[in-house]
């Protein structure tokens, strides 16, 4: 499965502060899960079994709990049993429908 999520805090002492300290320590979570990822501007997606990437997406989500009163998260799965390698194959096809486009 690929599940991107995105995480913030709110509320606390200091909520007009940038969150960009409470995502790099979900991101560092991500990471050192060891699970394929990637990260842009909006989202984190990881890539690998159900069980694992919840789990990974709870720590991460708790960590950022640890910078306010209230966290949100967004979360978008594709759960397709069988398929691996997902994260780089969706782009892939999408490169290739896109040239095809434009050699018509």
């Amino acid at each position: 499965m690929l599940a991107a999520f995105s995480v913030a805090p709110s509320g606390g002492e200091d909520s007009d502060a940038s969150v960009h300290d409470a995502v790099a320590a979900a991101v560092d979570i991500v990471r050192r899960s060891g699970l394929p990822h990637r990260t842009d501007a909006m989202f984190t997606t990881v890539e690998g079994e159900w069980d694992e990437v919840f789990a990974v997406i709870k720590a991460a989500t708790d960590a950022v709990g640890e910078y306010g009163t209230r966290v949100s998260l967004v979360v978008k799965a594709d759960i397709r049993p069988g398929y691996t390698g997902e994260l780089d194959g969706k782009l892939e096809r999408l490169e290739k429908a896109i040239d095809a486009r434009g050699e018509s």
